[in-house]
């Protein structure tokens, strides 16, 4: 068959469009995880009594995204190692283990490798902010990165199970920063 160019230009200017058009599309799926992040920051010097000689972030100064911060630690939240805290929690739209619930995660795994007869459920959960379904995978991503921490310490993948609330099961209800910061958690529950 023999086209023109004028005929040739004709058939490709459809398919030219349709390509930029796919190519223009987000996805809104969030990013597959290989492995989990966990989130490094520069320790902070403490004085004898153990209170930070570095300055605070306290409740409704912004960082630099913009995000209030919140001292969980004032709000009787902090992360203390060892199982008895059974709370790990997130920055906004994150899923990133930070630092401080390094401890936490430890103390739970250190329990569970040495009786392999206990099991485990983590539950995440988001903020009212975003739409149900980014906030129920969003919590999905947040019980799977500590399960699997846990996993990575030792624990029996059999041990565990990550579930995801999302915004269904809010620790403090409210619409401010503090009640959005008690809200992106995961929560680790004996089965």
């Amino acid at each position: 068959m023999n086209t023109t160019p004028r005929q040739a230009w004709k058939l490709a200017l459809p398919v030219a469009l349709m390509m930029a058009v796919l190519a223009g599309c987000e996805s809104t799926k969030l990013p597959e995880m290989s492995a989990v992040p966990v989130e490094s920051r520069t320790p902070v010097p403490t004085t004898a009594g153990g209170s930070s000689t570095a300055p605070s972030a306290t409740a409704g100064t912004a960082s630099q995204s913009g995000v209030a911060t919140v001292d969980l630690a004032k709000s009787g939240a902090a992360a203390a190692a060892g199982p008895s805290q059974r709370i790990v929690y997130f920055d906004f739209d994150s899923y990133a283990i930070k630092d401080e619930f390094k401890g936490l995660i430890d103390g739970h795994a250190r329990a569970l490798a040495a009786s392999r007869a206990k099991r485990m459920v983590v539950e995440g959960h988001t903020d009212e902010r975003g739409g149900r379904e980014y906030n129920l995978a969003l919590g999905q991503k947040r019980a799977e990165a500590v399960v699997r921490s846990l996993e990575l310490l030792g624990v029996n993948g059999q041990q565990l199970e990550a579930v995801s609330f999302g915004e269904e099961r809010p620790a403090m209800q409210g619409s401010d920063e503090t009640a959005w910061a008690r809200n992106r958690r995961a929560e680790l529950k004996d089965r």
